[in-house]
Parts: structure tokens; C-alpha cells; sequence
């Protein structure tokens, strides 16, 4: 099992405690799964950041590691599990989930055990805006927020709303301000993780926001489903030229950028 060669280990952080994941040398990389959890495609992603020089770390916040990330059942059962927690912020407004404040506590520690300039995260889904929480914290360096889809997207101010509270996103802001840079990604057609959004993180941000925005709409050239959702897991297209890859990509760049130093070249 590709689980295996992680070490799985225990954080305790304000008496909440997750198991823990981590595998590679070097500066951290925090990638939190999406619903159903920790499946063989999330693990394919973290052992890229390791292949980079990077230590991955995966929090195990719900479902079964290494469970089939599309099995129905399995998705129901995770997320009605994500549903009765009190750890997240499933319908609320301009606030962030609990579990964010372990999520920065997790970051912290990893940044003093593995050292470096700071530490890079990745969310997906249901956990896709919780990079932008976390990029308050000074030694958040390379944020990711793939297919960010909390809160729900249900009315036209949840679409827009970002899953972190004023002060908090006035820090993040000020973080912007002074050269933080965040990238987002989702598919042209993805319901859960709404366009709406991606123009007001660009309003709040401005070009410290990096939109990736991957074409899933009918008959597209790329052969992308219009039902396509997970950018560099479960819908990713490996192969060289397909966007969701040069997504994935970028976002390695962007890990290798801001945490190891080293030149990235430019698209062409």
C-alpha cells in the first residue's frame, strides 16, 4: 500500500488530536485531502512535493486512508461525517472552520521540525480554502486552494464568500500586500467551487491571487467532463500539454519557488 511509506504519527494541538502522515526531507508541505479523505491519488500528489526535496504531510481529518476516492458509499459515509463535525464550517458565512486553528497549529510545528524558509499547503475540495486561513501565519509561503468549495455554494453570497473571517482576511491581505502570493484552481464548470469566488479573491488580492481556471465546458478541446472537479487528483490528465498537468506543474514550481529557492522557468 503507498500509505506504507509514510510514518504515521499523532499531533495534538488545544486537546484535538489527527493522526498525521509524513514522508521526504526538507521544507513542508501541508496537503490536506478532499473528501473522501486520504486516497491513492492525494498520495500520488504528495509524493511529488517529496520527489522535489520537499517533506509531505498529510493530516488524516476524515475517512479511511487509502479508501477508492469515487466509491459512493464511501462518499456518502465521509460526508455526512464532515457534516455532523463541529471541525467544519459547512453553510456559514465569513467565518472559517475550526479545524483551521489545528491546521496553523500542525503548520507551525512542521516549519520548526523540518526548517527552511517556510512552509507551502495544498486544499482541495471541501478543504480548498483552508490555505487561505493559514496564510495569516508568516511562514505560510506557497498556498494552494484547489477547487476551494466551502461554504456550500448555495445562495449568491456563499458563492462569493471566501470561508475566513474579516480579521483574518484582513491579514491575509496585508500578507499580499507585502509579496505573499496564493494560487487558486478550479474547472470553468465546477458548481462546488464557483467562479463567483475566484472574482472575489481577485478583488480582495489582486495579483497576489494566481487564477488557474481549467475549460470543462461542453465539447471542450482538452477532454475535460463537465462534471470535472479535482484538479490534481482525481481529474488530473497526466500527460504533457493537458492543463490539468501543467496545473499540477505550476503548482510544484510554485513549491519549489518559494521553498528550496530554485529558478522556475517561465511558461511559455
Amino acid at each position: 500500500m503507498a500509505l506504507e511509506r509514510y510514518l504515521k504519527e499523532q499531533f495534538t494541538d488545544a486537546g484535538v488530536t489527527h493522526d498525521v502522515y509524513r514522508r521526504g526531507e526538507g521544507p513542508a508541505v501541508i496537503v490536506i485531502a478532499e473528501v473522501p479523505g486520504i486516497t491513492p491519488a492525494v498520495i500520488a500528489f504528495a509524493d511529488r512535493v517529496v520527489d522535489l526535496g520537499l517533506t509531505a504531510v498529510l493530516p488524516h481529518l476524515f475517512g479511511t486512508p487509502e479508501g477508492g476516492a469515487r466509491n459512493p458509499l464511501n462518499l456518502g459515509r465521509t460526508f455526512a461525517h464532515v457534516c455532523v463535525s463541529r471541525e467544519f464550517n459547512l453553510m456559514g458565512l465569513r467565518r472559517q472552520s475550526p479545524v483551521t486553528d489545528w491546521l496553523r497549529a500542525l503548520g507551525r510545528h512542521e516549519h520548526e521540525r523540518c526548517g527552511g524558509p517556510g512552509i507551502g499547503v495544498i486544499g482541495m475540495c471541501l478543504t480548498g480554502g483552508f490555505g487561505l486561513a493559514m496564510m495569516a501565519d508568516d511562514w505560510v509561503l506557497a498556498p494552494v486552494l484547489s477547487q476551494p468549495s466551502l461554504p456550500l455554494p448555495i445562495g449568491r453570497a456563499r458563492k462569493r464568500d471566501l470561508g475566513i473571517d474579516d480579521a483574518t482576511l484582513a491579514r491575509v491581505k496585508q500578507r499580499a500586500a507585502d509579496g505573499a502570493c496564493v494560487i487558486g484552481m478550479r474547472f470553468s464548470g465546477d458548481v462546488l467551487s464557483p467562479g463567483a469566488r475566484f472574482t472575489r479573491l481577485r478583488e480582495e488580492l489582486g495579483d497576489a491571487f494566481i487564477a488557474v481556471e481549467i475549460d470543462s465546458s461542453l465539447g471542450n478541446p482538452h477532454g475535460n467532463l463537465p462534471i470535472a472537479h479535482s484538479v490534481v487528483t482525481e481529474d488530473l490528465k497526466d500527460r504533457p500539454g493537458h492543463p490539468t498537468r501543467q496545473a499540477l506543474d505550476d503548482v510544484l514550481a510554485f513549491y519549489r519557488e518559494r521553498l528550496l529557492g530554485a529558478a522556475v522557468p517561465s511558461r511559455a
